[in-house]
């Protein structure tokens, strides 16, 4: 860091620390200070604080026992430390004084905490030597209760064993090992600290014994005999200035985990979250004493040293290998939705399994050599017409290729029948997973996003952009060289089908990939639009080999007539007719054979009656489809039957024999068996496996809908929708109830649920997910009885709602609860319905605000959600007996739903912009965590994460037309993102600062930034390039923005100005001075006749953009960090803390102040108290009220039952359990 920049640093310190507690101990009048020409970084390398005896002298030096000399050099180190960070070492030794009296820090306050630490390392010692052993004690105790299921801590009991080791050796440098036993503490819990520090942390411990071993280069048995005292004195320094940067980097971490001693030193003073800086300085300081060694001391003594070096670098990677594995086996688990191998297996079963001969043809076909020996053929296009043996034949392509050396197989099986396997991200997924699988190092190319984003990478509306960049990479990578990928069935890839024709396409394209495509499908019209055109394809089309097809059918019929013959015990005769007659009508088409085959299998079918029942079969798939038809009218089972396909035609999902009873009446009380025998009358339209009922093809549903929906939807679809939604409401209400699963523990986690037996969900598992999709889909209109007050819905939501959401939670399914919900009100908005609408509006605000508490343990339904409701919720005064009778005081929360919708969680640091698009449907947001995500506003889905920035992210804007997104950074850039795909566009470098400022121009062409460097710069949003760079500011520009027109740009600094440029020319027209400390924010009014500024002397001005005089001053006594105009009028400005009338600067501002509180930690062993997370209230360690964000501990207090909390936001709430 440069001088200048620090004495900047020092300066803004001083205001953040104004505020803070005096340390009970001072330091001493000798105490240096950093000075302005002394780089923040650097630690002071000599002991100030209060010497105990003179400066040892050079033969004291040589003489002394390397016991005392540790003890000297370390306590030399942990006093520069104190000289250097006084507020730092403060902090940590208070944290050390409630250690003392065996208190947990983060149960107390810094506030209530004397530092009781001694000022010399002779006082101190023994107190130091006391947390050791308890330290040690305590990991001990973690480590046997952990051993055997944890093979990492190997690696850490080395290090307990090297601390046990060197305190008994030298008791008086114990200072060295109380940060350690504190390190070895962290790793041994569950937080969810900065990934770098834990890497850190780990780095660290592992190599403290050589750290340790240092000072014996010290001694004159171990130097060489040509070295020098000045040799030796340049050694000492630096292994002291070590020393130093291993205690900061130890003290700082003890800090962070326990946040609320983090926030009293300062983290953007202290820079707590750079970890990754901090360790390449620890790495720099190992180097200098590196360089020493090899000139100051002996090869033995170096060579022993370095030992210890490689011990250190084995249980690393042991460490690292450890994570990996663990991360990599999440991340396949988060990947898979479906193994294609366990699919494939099924397709073969369900067909009576894979004939060789019936698709070996294929393998001596012209077109099939030339795409496996061509290099240029890259695509093999198999299409033909349903029943054709498409499927069969690629698993026979399968099985064939994989016998081959060193192959690389990866396929998938789409099914229009199943979600999961008839949507595009679902191919990619699967096409990943098996490639993965097979090829574990691929596996990175997930990694990096999925260690930002976890499962949600799967997740959301823009799963597919996420895919493709992953894929593409992995099509890029070298090492896949000669791999296959299969997809079949691709006309039954139903959501997005273009988008994955698209992607095939263009993989082509990728030269590096020699990466093969085999695809099937029937013959569709947009396929062929998008695959015809490709250059590199093989097309083979099955009707123009009717000669191969009708042999390999004929295959197929001998052996399904040897099955019936054995199952029918057919004569010969019998047998020949039998065959003769599939041979004569079969058309090539093996569907048609299969499905005959089915009915002459039949139980029912005699002996006797085959060859008449045979002659009954027309040929061709319709024909035989409305033949099935015609047999299905003429049953006895006539009406039972059109209603269990009916209701099979218009489901989302194929249904279990459970749903399906509870979605037709008349199969109410049926006898399993005989729903069985109602789906085997089915004709052959359905088939049924492990007790889910399936269309047997694709072809049969499209027949239905089709051809044969007057038979079987007489009354339409839509009817048919609303049947099933009146039959799942019915359903809903009878069986929904409170704690459904009896998990009786509020904190009981989703993880750990696991299903009862029987499962009171199993009837309505379908129903309970999309009841409300029937009522869409049966087109109600504005006056529909259900959609009136005191209708069935209307009923449901007052009587059943909150348990509707506790069974969405145990199902996995909130996200489609909260989309339901919004279905429902969209629906009532333009009815008459007051009551209705008003209720549906409060259940979205309901779901919206507690949607993750119940998500993460559903009976948090009536704990969390309902606490944290307000008071007159109507879902929570409805729901008033189901709160916590444990609760005997609940917090007070205001009387009605804020302004927050809900709270987005996902950042793994700190968030410093946020943004809405123009039309309000996302929002993005930049953190520390170095990256940007995109969210879905309605939703609070993450639907974007956006890599690539090497520094935290610190402004965050869209362009006017949503399409572009911009970010500047403390990388010192700034990138413009594609909002749609995720992919980085342009990044633009200049900069000689962190970028604190980002805006684009009204019409999209000019992008704004404001730097650390004092400096504005106007780029060409589409080429990159920088087009102005206007100077003038003599400090940091926090804000900058376009007026409407673009002729005029503001900026607002930390120099106390706010400036006006020409944003044409570069010139400054206008410098409005007046705020009396930082300006954080600008922004114009529409017409650009006014400019209003926020500044950190916590006034809000209003100016005269044209004069520059100064029209308003609000004060607010506190900081206001947002600022916009309404774009239809200059009297309303928008603010953190409501909306203002500038006509009216008195007035009370139109919204509470509802500021997003920080998370602070707060822990309680045994009774009530704060989790570690402070994110839930338990009772003896059991998690019993989840704590929204916005009520989240900054400072709290527990006495027995009585849990107080103090928000940063504002409100104390104070609860009192029974």
């Amino acid at each position: 860091m440069a001088p200048s920049l620090f004495g900047k640093v020092k300066s803004k310190g001083r205001k953040w620390l104004q505020a803070a507690p005096r340390e009970s101990s001072t330091p001493s009048p000798q105490t240096v200070l950093p000075t302005s020409s002394r780089p923040a970084s650097q630690l002071a390398t000599r002991p100030i604080s209060q010497p105990t005896s003179s400066p040892p002298t050079s033969t004291d030096t040589n003489t002394s026992s390397l016991p005392s000399l540790q003890e000297r050099l370390w306590n030399e180190a942990y006093d520069g430390v104190k000289a250097s960070e006084p507020k730092l070492v403060g902090a940590y030794e208070k944290i050390l004084s409630t250690e003392l009296h065996g208190n947990d820090p983060s149960s107390v306050t810094p506030e209530s905490t004397d530092n009781e630490i001694g000022e010399t390392p002779g006082t101190r010692s023994g107190q130091m030597q006391q947390l050791v052993q308890a330290g040690l004690d305590r990991t001990q105790k973690q480590a046997s209760i952990k051993r055997g299921i944890d093979e990492g801590l190997q690696a850490m009991q080395e290090v307990r064993r090297v601390v046990d080791k060197a305190v008994h050796a030298a008791p008086e440098a114990a200072v060295a090992w109380v940060g350690v036993c504190l390190g070895l503490e962290i790793l041994s819990n569950p937080v969810t600290e900065a990934r770098d520090n834990r890497k850190g942390i780990v780095y660290v411990l592992l190599r403290i014994e050589w750290y340790w071993n240092l000072v014996s280069l010290l001694l004159d048995e171990n130097k060489a005999e040509q070295s020098s005292a000045g040799l030796r004195a340049q050694l000492e320094k630096h292994v002291v200035q070590l020393y130093e940067k291993l205690l900061a980097y130890q003290i700082k971490s003890v800090c962070l985990y326990h946040r609320n001693w983090a926030a009293v030193i300062g983290r953007d003073l202290w820079k707590i979250d750079d970890w990754a800086g901090q360790l390449n300085e620890i790495k720099e300081a190992e180097a200098a004493v590196e360089r020493d060694m090899d000139q100051y001391n002996s090869e033995d003594s170096k060579i022993q040293l370095r030992k210890l070096i490689d011990v250190a670098g084995a249980l690393e990677k042991q460490q690292e290998k450890r994570h990996q594995d663990d991360g990599d086996k999440q991340c396949l688990r988060d990947l898979r939705e479906t193994d294609p191998r366990d699919d494939k297996t099924r397709i073969e079963d369900t067909k009576g399994g894979l004939l060789r001969d019936s698709y070996r043809w294929i393998l001596d076909h012209a077109d099939f050599q030339r795409f496996r020996d061509d290099p240029q053929s890259r695509l093999l296009w198999i299409k033909g017409d349903p029943g054709k043996g498409k499927t069969m034949l690629l698993c026979g392509i399968i099985d064939e290729l994989k016998k081959g050396p060193n192959s690389l197989l990866s396929y998938f099986f789409c099914q229009a029948t199943e979600a999961q396997l008839s949507n595009a991200a679902s191919v990619l997924r699967g096409l990943i997973y098996l490639l993965i699988l097979q090829q574990p190092s691929l596996i990175s190319h997930v990694r990096s996003k999925h260690d930002v984003a976890g499962e949600k990478l799967f997740q959301g509306i823009n799963v597919w952009v996420s895919l493709v960049e992953i894929f593409t990479d992995m099509l890029k990578d070298p090492t896949l060289k000669d791999a296959v990928l299969i997809i079949d069935a691709l006309d039954e890839c139903t959501t997005d089908r273009p988008k994955l024709l698209n992607f095939i396409i263009q993989s082509l394209t990728i030269s590096s990939s020699r990466v093969k495509w085999i695809v099937s499908s029937r013959n569709w019209q947009d396929i062929e639009e998008k695959l015809g055109r490709t250059e590199q394809k093989v097309r083979l089309q099955l009707e123009l080999n009717q000669d191969s097809i009708s042999k390999a059918v004929d295959t197929y019929i001998e052996c399904k007539v040897e099955e019936l013959a054995g199952l029918k015990n057919y004569d010969k005769k019998t047998r020949d007719a039998v065959k003769n007659h599939l041979t004569s009508n079969a058309d090539g088409t093996f569907l048609w054979v299969a499905l005959v085959c089915k009915e002459l299998a039949d139980p029912k079918a005699r002996k006797r009656h085959t060859l008449s029942r045979l002659q009954s079969f027309p040929p061709g798939l319709d024909s035989l489809y409305g033949r099935m038809i015609e047999h299905i009218r003429d049953s006895e089972d006539a009406d039972l039957c059109k209603e269990v396909l009916a209701i099979a035609s218009v489901v989302y999902r194929p249904v279990t024999l459970d749903e399906l009873k509870v979605l037709a009446e008349s199969l109410e009380d049926i006898d399993p068996d005989d729903l069985k025998d109602i789906i085997g009358s089915c004709g052959s339209f359905l088939t049924l496996r492990e007790s889910v009922v399936y269309f047997v093809h694709q072809s049969a549903k499209d027949y239905l809908l089709s051809k044969a929906s007057r038979h079987i939807l007489p009354s339409g679809t839509a009817h048919q929708h609303h049947t099933l939604f009146s039959r799942s409401l019915a359903a809903l209400s009878e069986a929904l109830r409170r704690d459904i699963y009896g998990l009786s523990t509020p904190g009981f986690f989703i993880d750990q649920v696991s299903l009862p037996n029987p499962d009171p969900l199993s009837l309505i598992r379908y129903s309970c997910i999309y009841w409300v999709d029937h009522l869409v889909d049966s087109n109600p209109t504005s006056s529909h009885e259900d959609l009136q007050d005191s209708s069935v819905i209307h009923e449901f939501i007052q009587n059943k709602y909150l348990y509707w959401l506790e069974s969405l939670s145990l199902l996995r399914s909130m996200s489609e609860g909260v989309r339901a919900v919004y279905k429902l009100e969209a629906l009532v908005r333009n009815t008459r319905s007051q009551k209705l609408a008003e209720l549906l509006r409060d259940a979205r605000r309901f779901i919206l605000s507690h949607k993750r508490p119940i998500e993460i343990a559903p009976l948090q339904t009536y704990a969390s959600a309902l606490v944290f409701s307000p008071e007159r919720s109507l879902i929570r005064e409805l729901f008033k007996k189901e709160e916590p009778n444990w609760m005997i005081l609940k917090p007070r929360i205001e009387a009605d739903w804020n302004a927050c919708v809900q709270t987005l969680e996902g950042h793994g640091g700190s968030v410093s912009s946020v943004v809405f698009s123009a039309d309000g449907q996302r929002l993005a947001s930049g953190s520390g965590d170095k990256t940007v995500k995109i969210w879905d506003a309605a939703t609070g889905a993450c639907v974007q994460t956006l890599e690539g920035h090497g520094g935290s992210v610190r402004s965050v804007v869209f362009s006017a037309d949503g399409q572009r997104l911009a970010s500047g950074s403390g990388d010192n850039t700034v990138k413009i993102w594609d909002a749609a795909t995720g992919a980085c566009v342009q990044t633009l470098e200049g900069h000689g600062g962190s970028v604190k400022s980002v805006v684009f121009s009204a019409d999209g062409q000019r992008l704004a930034s404001g730097s650390d460097d004092n400096t504005v710069k106007i780029w060409d949003a589409a080429t990159g390039e920088c087009v102005q760079t206007l100077e003038g500011h003599g400090d940091w520009v926090r804000s900058v923005v376009f007026s409407a027109d673009g002729q005029r740009l503001a900026s607002g600094s930390d120099d106390k100005t706010v400036k006006i440029w020409d944003a044409a020319t570069g010139e400054c027209v206008q410098t409005l001075e007046g705020h009396g400390d930082w300006v954080r924010s600008v922004v114009f009014s529409a017409d650009g006749q006014r400019l209003a500024s926020g500044s950190d002397d916590k006034t809000v001005k209003i100016w005269d953009a044209a004069t520059g005089e100064c029209v308003h001053t609000l004060d607010f006594g506190r900081i206001l960090f947002r600022l916009s105009f309404d774009p239809t009028t200059n009297s309303l400005l928008s603010t953190d803390i409501g909306l203002l009338n500038l006509d009216h600067p008195a007035l009370q501002s139109a919204i509470d102040d509802q500021s997003t509180a920080i998370t602070l930690r707060g822990v309680r062993h045994s009774g009530w108290g704060i989790n570690t997370d402070g994110v839930w209230i338990v009772k003896d360690g059991k998690e019993m009220l989840w704590l929204p964000p916005d009520y989240r501990v900054e400072i709290s207090a527990v006495v027995g039952s009585t849990v107080a909390i103090g928000c940063r936001s504002g409100p104390v709430l104070v609860m009192k359990f029974s």
